[in-house]
């Protein structure tokens, strides 16, 4: 909680126009003299304690008050003091909270402006040392505090085979699911060592800190916003192929609205919070927010459930410390695919639950990001459905780590997040599936029964991928146990490069490349005055899968001679002689089942311009 105390000779305000979380039967008018104005903003901490928060305030309210020489005071509710606040329920509860507390003290006038009102309001402050004072209260630090109620966790590991075994049995292992459970057991890692992704993406000429923006944003250049399309059009096909629905919605939410703010204070993130004219508004840290309106107006009907509704959230926001954002693992603005699922019940969410793990499952192996899971729930979810946590291990095919909460703390009852893990053991954390038992109560979703009973259903929050940002750094990271570093074919800006021997060779070369364009592959020329060697090595450090080299003989025979980056049985690139259409054919295996997007850099090498 935010005050502000100003010692004033008046002190008046006017009640002039609601918002949607305004007082009813208010004091529309009112004004004090000589008096102690108490201009506080209650936030998002004080929920945990709001007694505590109360008593607080109070005390230091008196104190002051005592201190002026002054027995009447006037609490004015002033959002302007903080970015973080508390729902508007909350905040009323406390603001009435310290009301009451001053009233009972005895020996004050105490006045209170309503919340949720546009207010005009004249202000004469007395200007001595003491007249204009501020404090910040943090509820639990006083000594009559309420002991916050302290949730218990258990872990250990369920096999595929139904097996539960102790999660420390794990952690000596050199694997990637040991370093998992290290990180959710709490044991030290590498901590302060800079990812292997940071250099890489600005090496490949990917992405690069924007320095006149804020923290943690992020400028694409050509070849990684190419990386970024390509794994939203593969996302997009899943779930479409799935049965979800593509909507879009704004990246900005008001913060007067009731079901806004209390899911903004839910969710714990923090959050990008400005003023638009005299509404507090917020940037979406997820596409709940859009999603929960959207399913909100609609006309739901149970036989239209499981309903899934996605968008790729270009961007989300979450004002992340400075000190924790790094690369593409931790941003303030990023790209998550975000999907929700409105089901009929908790059956129906257990079973499309299945679905959407699946899908995460196999977007790890798609994208070649090896994932390692943790299923986590309320001791009472897991009592009831046991048998069910083993089924979904046993399905996935590997161990997980089962963590059981005491008490439900969040809005979900059941989740699953799975993680890649970086160069130096630590996760970095992509898809994820979780039941929501709140969020259809807070935003008024429902459907009817056939007998007209009115259900609030469970929702599903799934990523089958996580951030954009977080699946290219994990590829990135990946390449830290790669003999030759690569992306998948699909996925690598240039496909093939064709590298002419002599100038002589450019224009066979450029009927080559667009017979392959036209077969739907990328391809470039390096049409540069460099030697082949030279040209061959830097299409090695571009990471293009197929480099080939025409020279006469290419031109006589019509065959070419390939360096192939992508290895199978091979350990380290190789040379083939292959047909134009062996070639194709090769890129086209490669690739199939994937999206595809033409080129976003010039087509001859000597046009290309340096980012970085």
């Amino acid at each position: 909680m935010r005050l502000l105390l100003i010692h004033s000779d008046h002190i008046e305000y006017e009640a002039r126009k609601k918002t949607k979380v305004a007082e009813e039967d208010a004091v529309q008018k009112d004004a004090l003299d000589e008096a102690l104005a108490v201009f506080c903003a209650v936030e998002s901490v004080d929920e945990e304690n709001i007694e505590d928060a109360v008593r607080q305030a109070a005390e230091e309210i008196v104190t002051t008050a005592r201190q002026l020489g002054t027995t009447n005071i006037m609490i004015y509710p002033y959002a302007h003091l903080s970015s973080d606040l508390a729902s508007p329920e909350s905040a009323v509860i406390a603001l009435k909270g310290i009301e009451e507390t001053l009233t009972g003290e005895g020996g004050f006038v105490v006045k209170r402006a309503p919340f949720g009102w546009y207010k005009a309001f004249s202000l004469s402050c007395k200007g001595h040392p003491l007249s204009e004072l501020s404090r910040t209260i943090v509820p639990g630090d006083g000594a009559a505090a309420t002991p916050k109620k302290e949730i218990q966790h258990e872990f250990f590991v369920f096999t595929p085979e139904g097996e539960r075994k102790d999660a420390a049995d794990y952690v000596k292992e050199n694997t990637p699911f040991a370093s998992l459970i290290k990180k959710e057991l709490g044991y030290p890692g590498q901590e302060g060592v800079e990812p292997i992704h940071v250099d890489l993406m600005r090496a490949k000429e990917l992405v690069e800190y924007e320095p006149r923006s804020d923290v943690g944003n992020l400028r694409w250049m050509p070849r990684g916003k190419l990386i970024r399309d390509l794994l939203g059009d593969y996302v997009l096909a899943r779930v479409l192929d799935y049965g979800g629905m593509p909507v879009e919605t704004p990246v900005m939410y008001d913060l007067a609205d009731a079901s806004i703010s209390e899911h903004a204070a839910k969710f714990g993130e923090r959050q990008y919070r400005f003023k638009s004219g005299n509404r507090d508004m917020m940037l979406r840290f997820a596409a709940c927010f859009g999603m929960f309106c959207t399913m909100h107006d609609m006309h739901i009907s149970p036989n239209t459930l499981p309903l899934k509704l996605y968008e790729l959230s270009t961007y989300s926001f979450r004002h992340e410390q400075k000190g924790e954002v790094i690369g593409l693992k931790r941003l303030r603005a990023f790209t998550m695919p975000d999907m929700h699922t409105l089901c009929r019940d908790v059956d129906d969410a257990l079973a499309s639950f299945e679905e959407q793990l699946a899908m995460g499952w196999k977007s790890g192996e798609d994208l070649e990001t090896p994932l390692v899971g943790v299923f986590r729930c309320t001791r009472d979810f897991f009592d009831q459905y046991e048998p069910w946590v083993k089924q979904l291990v046993a399905k996935s095919g590997v161990p997980m780590l089962i963590e059981i909460l005491s008490e439900r703390t969040h809005y979900w009852i059941a989740k699953a997040d799975l993680a890649a893990i970086d160069a130096q053991g630590r996760p970095i954390e992509n898809p994820t599936v979780q039941i929501d038992v709140e969020s259809a109560d807070r935003f008024d979703i429902k459907y009817y029964t056939p007998e007209g009973t009115e259900i609030h259903p469970p929702i599903l929050h799934c990523s089958p991928t996580g951030s954009i940002e977080r699946v290219i750094c994990a590829m990135l990271e990946g390449t830290a146990a790669m003999e030759v570093p690569s992306f998948p074919t699909w996925l690598a800006p240039t496909q093939v490069r064709l590298v002419p021997v002599a100038e002589r060779h450019v224009c066979f070369g450029e009927e080559i490349g667009a017979r392959l364009k036209a077969a739907g592959i990328r391809v470039d020329l390096d049409d540069r005055d460099e030697s082949v060697n030279k040209k061959v090595r830097e299409a090695g450090m571009d990471w293009v899968p197929y480099v080939a080299v025409i020279g006469d003989q290419e031109a006589e025979t019509g065959r070419l001679t390939v360096t192939v980056r992508r290895l199978s049985e091979k350990k380290k690139p190789y040379k083939e002689t292959m047909s134009e259409s062996e070639l194709i054919q090769a890129v086209k295996i490669e690739t199939a089942g994937k999206p595809f997007r033409p080129l976003y850099t010039p087509r001859l090498l000597s046009k290309k311009p340096r980012f970085i």
